[in-house]
This record gives structure tokens, sequence and C-alpha cells, in this order.
């Protein structure tokens, strides 16, 4: 993997997160239409209940988890599923031990918010060298800080953007707009000069597209087929394959209009004649005869900028005039001693 270059000019993650609901043909199913709605890669987690979750402290949860586990040659399904429609798979791993079974698979690795200070897994994931992206949620500044230096302290080669990304998000499922957060992307950027996107659990796409035109370079969305009659509450934050779509095209208009760095005069400003007829020049609004010095009550600054730039008043006034000029009369400098 070279960068995160996606097809559309921001790289689209659709997460499936648990959204099977423990049902592999849904699984799969999700896969497929991810795929077919044209985002980059397709996400899924990996773990166990007894890998991720204490029994004892938290059962329910536990039981939860369980619920929702594929065999691991489901998940290699999956990859291989994606894989041969030319998307990338890709997943949060939070089962240390699959590892070993799925990195072929797997072009970069997703960390999510949860396991931000999980510094025994994000270890054994940097060690094998592959693109990062890292959540945010729950997180305060000085933590993210704190594990983006871990994070580099593993391989100097995460100390380039693009093996090394991070994700603004908000860890609740959904949450409301004054949540998102969408400004500590620009923070990011500013401090660590690493790819900077948005994880998004809001209800809707305006979010997602916000994050856009502020500058997301990656976009991780969880997605569904439908919300239609779903219980399970990622399915309600979750986007549907028209809305991806839909999202595709906006992202089309929303880089037509962010354009690029350079700031110079555009071809439809030029082509229009605006660059002179918009801009001042300094003209006489009385007629004044040769001899004359130029006072600013002489002058004025109007529209069109023919003759004098604007800019240059200040030179006009105390210069003489060699010749006789009529009110509004285009000035050259060659009429001045």
């Amino acid at each position: 993997m070279e960068g995160w270059k996606g097809k559309y000019g921001v790289y689209l993650i659709a997460e499936i997160g648990g959204n099977y609901e423990g049902n592999f043909e849904y699984a799969q199913r999700l896969a497929e239409l991810a795929c077919e709605s044209g985002v980059d890669a397709v996400k899924f987690q990996i773990y166990t209940g007894d890998t991720l979750v204490n029994k004892l402290e938290s059962p329910d949860r536990n039981a939860h988890f369980k619920r929702f586990e594929l065999k691991p040659e489901q998940h290699i399904t999956l990859a291989k599923q994606c894989r041969s429609k030319g998307v990338t798979y890709t997943a949060s791993v939070w089962d240390m031990d699959a590892i070993k079974w799925i990195d072929p698979y797997i072009e970069f690795y997703k960390i999510g918010s949860g396991d931000l200070t999980a510094y025994p897994i994000i270890k054994k994931i940097t060690l094998l060298g592959k693109p990062v992206i890292l959540s945010t949620g729950l997180a305060t500044f000085e933590e993210v800080k704190e594990a983006v230096k871990y994070i580099q302290s593993q391989d100097s080669c995460y100390k380039k953007s693009e093996y090394l990304a991070l994700l603004q998000c908000t860890s609740m499922y959904p949450i409301p707009a004054e949540d998102a957060n969408l400004k500590a992307m620009a923070l990011y950027k500013e401090r660590f000069r690493l790819t900077v996107g948005y994880s998004d659990h809001t209800v809707g796409t305006a979010a997602v597209e916000t994050a856009i035109a502020m500058g997301a370079e990656i976009v991780e969305m969880h997605f569904t087929d439908n919300r239609e009659g779903k219980e399970f509450r990622d399915h309600k934050l979750s986007f549907a394959p028209d809305e991806i779509r839909g999202l595709i095209k906006k992202i089309e208009h929303i880089k037509l209009l962010q354009g690029n760095k350079i700031k110079t005069p555009m071809q439809s400003e030029i082509e229009a004649g605006y660059i002179n007829s918009f801009r001042r020049a300094v003209y006489p609004v009385v007629n004044l005869k040769a001899g004359t010095v130029i006072k600013e009550e002489y002058v004025k600054t109007l529209r069109p900028n023919n003759g004098i730039d604007a800019r240059k008043f200040d030179h006009v006034i105390g210069k003489k005039l060699l010749r006789d000029v009529h009110a509004f009369e285009r000035l050259d400098w060659s009429f001045f001693d």
C-alpha cells in the first residue's frame, strides 16, 4: 500500500463493525454491497468475547461479543471476497492470536479508540511494520501525543504520513453534532504532520461531508444495507449503499471547490476581463492645466484599472503636470515631470 490514496480523492472505509450481528451470510452480503458502493476499503473487527472482555467483570458485554464472533476461516473468506472485487480488506484486530492467520490478508491495521492506551496490542501491531490508522475517541490531546510517540518509537516508519494516520472520533453511538469536534483534525495536522481523517458516529451525512471539506484525507463510516427495522444501535448511524454513492458524487464536487493551494487569478476571472474592470486606477475628477501640482482633491480611484494603478495613488500626489488633462481622462506617467 502506497499512502492513503482514495479513488475519489478521499480514502473511504466502510466499517461493517457488528452490523452483521453474528450472521456470516449477512456479513458476506454487507461486504458485497460495500464493495459495490465504491469504497476503497471494507473493515471488520476480529475478536472473541473472552479475548476482549473480562467475563467476571463484565459478563453481559462478554456475552454480547460472543454472539458476534466469526471463525477464522469466515474472516479469511470475507477478506478474499473483498480482494476479489478489487477492494482493500482491513480489520481492527482485538485478538492478538488472530494476527498469525489474518495478517497475510491485511494491508493496513486499524487501532480503534478503545485500544489507544492498550500499548501491548499497539506494540504487536506496529512490529508488523504495516500502515496503521489510529482512532482517537475518548482521548485527551496528551494521550494522543503519547500514543503517537509510542507508535513511532516502535518503528521510525510511523513518522511518515503514509504509515500513520490519525482519525478524529467521538466514541458514542450515535453522537450529537456538537460532539463531532472536526477541528481536532486541524490540530493533529499542525502538531503531527501526519495523515488525518474522521471516523463518523453521527446520524446522517453532514458530518462526513463537512469533514471532507475541512481536509479529511480518510473517512471511516459505518455501513449497512438499510436501517429500517434494525434494532442494533450501529445501524442507526450507518451509511446505506445509495448514501455512499451520493457521497462520492459530493466528494468530486467538494474537491473541485477546494481547488489547490496556488493563489492566482482564475481563468474565468481572466477571460471575463475582471482583473481590469473590477480594479481601480487614478483619475482626475476636474480639468487640470499644465503646470498643476496634483493634490488629493483633484484625483480619485475609479474603475476600470486603466492608466495608473490605484496602488500608486500616493505617488501621483505632488507630481507636476506637463500637459493639460481633462476630468476622468486616463492618466499616464508621461504626463508628469
